[in-house]
């Protein structure tokens, strides 16, 4: 099984750190093809990025679909998902719903610890869309600044595992979800520190990918994730013009 992971900015390192992590739960028949945006945003990190990083994924994924059995978004927040996977004919998912959906699995109610502040209304948005308000707890961030963003999660493991537990004794978080590419594989290191179930976003949506392509859903053919009609473009990278402008590719 050949699993793209689609990274919607620009910094390489997030992307092998997302498959490194990723390779961890994947079954041992599973290759994960990491791709990174060629332009862009280093790391997302609002609304009116998400807008951009979503047409960008569609590129990527327009360019490198063929071939691929299923494919992840991998920013959390999800851009560009809905329109991915109404797009093209593969399972496509986001690490953020990914997450989430299995956080409701493992308790009542989810918390999102992320890494910066200006995150938080994104994230909402996303919680939103996926219909899981009622199942939040809280989404929170450390106040603290960084150097890196390659380097984010040690150099703020104790902050980013003391809020976490806030969020257990404050919220009533049952679960933990650590949000946001650079905190990837975060997980396996807080897991003795904190008295709850943590999911870890990309190993989450690595086998949520698995198990819809061993399921072999039918494509829907009408609905919010069928196919759009065809329809011509000016000036879309080529590859995406053209897979817009054929209903059948």
């Amino acid at each position: 099984m050949r699993i793209l992971i689609v990274n919607p900015n620009t910094t390489e390192a997030l992307t092998s750190l997302m498959v490194e992590t990723g390779r961890v739960a994947a079954a041992p028949d599973t290759e994960l093809i990491g791709l990174t945006a060629r332009r862009g945003f280093p790391y997302i990190s609002g609304r009116a990025e998400a807008q951009i990083a979503g047409a960008i994924a569609l590129e990527m994924l327009a360019e490198a679909h063929a071939g691929a059995d299923g494919a992840i978004i991998a920013a959390y927040g999800d851009p560009g998902l809905h329109g991915a996977r109404a797009m093209f004919e593969i399972p496509v998912v986001g690490v953020s719903e990914a997450a989430m959906l299995t956080a409701c699995m493992l308790g009542d109610r989810f918390a999102i610890v992320t890494f910066a502040p200006a995150l938080a209304a994104w994230y909402r948005d996303c919680v939103a869309i996926h219909g899981l308000v009622q199942r939040c707890a809280g989404i929170v961030a450390i106040e603290q600044s960084f150097s890196s963003i390659v380097d984010v999660q040690d150099d703020n493991l104790d902050a980013l595992v003391a809020l976490a537990n806030w969020t257990i004794t404050d919220k009533g978080a049952d679960v933990m979800i650590f949000a946001g590419a650079p905190l990837s594989g975060l997980a396996s290191k807080a897991r003795s520190r904190i008295p709850a179930p943590i999911v870890e976003p990309i190993a989450a949506a690595v086998k949520q990918v698995e198990a819809l392509v061993a399921l072999r859903p039918r494509k829907a053919a009408t609905g919010s994730a069928a196919r759009p009609a065809a329809k011509a473009s000016v000036g879309l990278p080529p590859s995406l013009a053209a897979y817009l402008a054929n209903a059948d590719a």
